[in-house]
């Protein structure tokens, strides 16, 4: 594994973005991410979920450290719960909320941690 900033598994120098190493899990991946995650920061997640989407039969996106998700945020994740089994670990109250009321929690797969993500 690279340091965090480095990279990720699949090579990508994604610097200081929104998205810390990736590592197994199971038949998976975890992504993780982290602050804000809008249209202008959006990039190097879609690239991340999109590289695991491709490689392993279930995602698991660790989104402890999301500060905020817009509602491109929410059109990546529901674009990938179509392409894989995609899970969302431990989002914390903004999301939760984002979720709620767009419908989006009735959609998507979400835990309480990563090893509640990877274990159901």
């Amino acid at each position: 594994m690279t340091g965090a900033g480095d990279g990720d598994a699949y090579g990508c120098g994604y610097g200081q973005s929104v998205v810390g190493d990736g590592y197994p899990a199971g038949v998976g991946w975890v992504v993780v991410a982290r602050g804000e995650l809008d249209q202008d920061t959006l990039v190097p997640l879609e690239e991340a979920l999109t590289a695991a989407a491709g490689l392993h039969p279930l995602v698991v996106l660790d989104a402890g450290s999301i500060t905020f998700g817009d509602s491109s945020f929410l059109n990546l994740l529901l674009r990938l719960h179509h392409l894989t089994t995609l899970r969302i670990a431990a989002p914390g109250e903004q999301l939760r909320r984002l979720f709620a009321v767009t419908g989006a929690d009735t959609v998507l797969s979400l835990h309480t941690s990563v090893e509640a993500a990877v274990g159901s």
